[in-house]
């Protein structure tokens, strides 16, 4: 017993001497340690999930080994250097969750000047709270100088066993990562190559690993572009060589009937089914949506695929019918690519192709993008008149980011009213910008969201506008305006000489990224007690998780003026929809043929048809599959076995690798396939 009491007493007093001779040490790994905590609890709220807490404990013991390479002075500089690096990669990823609801990537960082005409955005949604990680440098420096008033440095200076420490920090660095490895799912290094879903990979491996590996991932593109093309270009042929895939792909009552037509597509910012569904006070929130999608031909379940480009991806999709990069986006880190798009089609059958937008050029980074997606003339910004300054409550002309649709939309008429007078065909992509988030409050709003009712104490009328000042308020608000907007559009073109040899192609470009709290307020809040309603409530409406990514879908209409089109180009179509399949179902139309495609012509694939997401989520008529739990919502009374869903899972890793080869690679750049072969 005087043995384990001796043993255990000198145990103790090498404990408490190794805190005593690593104090700054020790100081560096418990602020580290806590500003992983910090972010986890206001990102993905799971403050303390053991293995990404082991993970990220590892990572910070691995460069705090490096520190011991330094004298102690110069250990300060070291620690202090790395944590302002933590709390860089914090502060960013908290700021960035906050707005987008997921974490940010190395290849993001190219897209910064994307969000100069954002910033509105970004400033509305900041919270104080997402800067507390600037404590960590803070008190490192001053328990430094704290330190530094005392021996301790010169003493360090004659004792410490570099080496020793080194090895034995490095050794437990090992432990935490082995640990953190080796109870890790085959699926979990699938993500982590993948990177297909930021928030799973945060929660398992914590936020250091994950921005490691996201460098990691950043890089491997380009090197393998250099190396991986052949490989690349067989995963590329067999896929679309496929019989089985190939079987949906025949002539339908829709073939060609769109032969010789005009296309225009109208690219409805941040436009949402949901709205359509609902009204206040007797006014609907989307009146000329509605009225648009009874004329023509409505595409109910329709999914927008859109990744870190939102917009942009839209577009990319919409014109070429594949998936967007992973990692990055197209239009700015793989601007010099060769694209195959619609637009590009139709000029070889000597259609006119344009774009217009009433934001900067080069913005997504448009003005080099859209020459090389086909199109022959771009209108942006310059080439519309209005007032500039963004007052939004004093200035008429501008809603969000810049010139209000109405105005937008009126000068586009005469544009489009000249290419009709000059040209035969033409093809081109009208891109909307007032229901842009942060969708600040404009005097040129009229929806009235107030609730009026009886008060029950004063037995006096009364109202209350609970949603005014949340997100969700100002987003219908907004896109009430947007609807406005429209509708004078559609009246333009109804009362015009023009436009009976076009085709309009109506879509929402990306859901509004309005939070899930938002979206239940909209649903369940209560009134009279100025909270949610209780799920005991029977007027509580159930919305959870997955409801919430299922109503993000947004509208497709394909609609004409002219009378015997307008005959077959009608009703509603409810198969479940990606914007992907967008391209195949208007080339049948068309009669174009084109092979490398991802999605399929709606009108053969019907209800077989899956929609895939960016981050590995799917949808199909039976089910929406979540990639980063590996759970899934039913949604249909079929049964499904893991069969089914294993099948899908496989289909939708294989097609985004395909959609991924295609970028990276440059696989439709006939002069590196020209190199190849040589």
């Amino acid at each position: 017993m005087r043995k384990i009491k001796k043993y255990l007493k000198k145990l103790w007093q090498l404990i408490i001497k190794y805190f005593y001779t690593n104090r700054l040490f020790i100081t560096y790994v418990l602020l580290a340690l806590l500003g992983t905590i910090f972010i986890r609890e206001l990102t993905i709220i799971n403050t303390f999930h053991f293995k990404s807490l082991i993970t990220d404990l590892g990572i910070i013991l691995a460069l705090g080994a490096i520190g011991y390479l330094f004298k102690p002075k110069n250990q300060y500089k070291y620690y202090l250097t790395i944590l302002i690096i933590f709390t860089v990669v914090e502060v960013i990823n908290s700021v960035y969750y906050t707005f987008f609801e997921g974490f940010v990537t190395v290849s993001l960082i190219a897209t910064l000047k994307q969000t100069e005409t954002v910033v509105d955005s970004i400033f509305d949604r900041l919270r104080i709270i997402d800067f507390i990680y600037v404590l960590q440098p803070i008190i490192f420096y001053y328990i430094h100088k704290t330190i530094n008033k005392t021996p301790y440095y010169n003493y360090m200076e004659k004792i410490e066993r570099k080496k020793t420490m080194i090895i034995l920090t490095a050794f437990m660095s090992f432990l935490c990562l082995f640990f953190s490895f080796s109870t890790a799912e085959g699926s979990d290094y699938s993500r982590l190559v993948k990177q297909w879903n930021r928030a799973y990979l945060v929660d398992r491996f914590g936020i250091l690993l994950y921005q490691c590996n996201d460098v990691f991932q950043s890089i491997m593109p380009k090197i393998n572009s250099l190396f991986g093309y052949e490989d690349a270009l067989e995963l590329f042929n067999n896929y679309f060589n496929d019989e089985e895939r190939n079987e949906y792909k025949k002539d339908n009552k829709y073939t060609g009937i769109l032969e010789g037509y005009n296309i225009v597509y109208i690219h409805m910012e941040s436009m949402q089914t949901f709205l359509m569904n609902l009204e206040f006070n007797g006014e609907k929130v989307t009146p000329n949506l509605n009225k648009l999608a009874s004329e023509g031909m409505f595409f109910s379940n329709f999914y927008p695929q859109v990744s870190t480009g939102t917009s942009s991806d839209a577009e990319y999709i919409m014109l070429t019918g594949l998936m967007p990069a992973s990692t990055g986006t197209v239009f700015v880190n793989y601007s010099n690519n060769t694209f195959n798009t619609i637009a590009k089609e139709l000029k070889n059958r000597n259609y006119y192709t344009f774009s217009m937008h009433g934001n900067l050029p080069d913005m997504w980074n448009r003005i080099n993008v859209h020459p090389k997606l086909g199109y022959m003339d771009m209108y942006f910004k310059e080439s519309f008149e209005f007032n500039d300054d963004l007052d939004f409550e004093n200035n008429p002309d501008v809603v969000g980011l810049g010139i209000n649709d109405k105005l937008f939309f009126k000068q586009a008429i005469p544009k489009l009213e000249e290419m009709e007078a000059t040209y035969d065909n033409y093809f081109g992509t009208i891109i909307t910008l007032s229901n842009h988030s942060p969708f600040p409050h404009n005097k040129l709003f009229t929806l009235d969201l107030n609730d009026y009712y009886t008060d029950s104490k004063t037995l006096e009328e009364t109202s209350s506008c609970y949603l005014c000042e949340r997100n969700i308020g100002k987003y219908l608000a907004s896109s009430h305006y947007a609807d406005e907007a429209l509708g004078d559009f559609i009246s333009y073109i109804k009362n015009s000489d023009y436009f009976n040899n076009t085709v309009f192609v109506f879509y929402g470009d990306h859901d509004a990224k309005i939070s899930y709290k938002d979206m239940n307020y909209l649903y369940n809040y209560d009134y009279t007690t100025g909270d949610l309603k209780d799920e005991s409530d029977p007027t509580y409406i159930d919305y959870d998780s997955y409801d919430h990514n299922l109503n993000k879908k947004t509208p497709l209409i394909i609609w004409t003026k002219n009378k015997e089109l307008s005959k077959k180009l009608t009703g509603k179509v409810d198969y479940m929809m990606g914007m992907y399949d967008v391209i195949p179902t208007l080339y049948n139309m068309l009669n174009i043929e084109d092979k490398y495609l991802l999605g399929h012509d709606i009108f053969n694939i019907k209800d077989d048809n899956i929609v895939i997401f960016p981050n590995g989520n799917f949808l199909t008529k039976k089910v929406y599959y979540n990639n980063s739990t590996s759970e899934w919502k039913q949604i249909s009374d079929d049964i499904i076995d893991m069969d089914y869903i294993n099948q899908y899972v496989a289909y939708t890793e294989k097609a985004i690798d395909v959609g991924n080869a295609i970028i990276t690679y440059d696989l439709f750049n006939p002069k590196k396939q020209v190199n190849e072969e040589e």
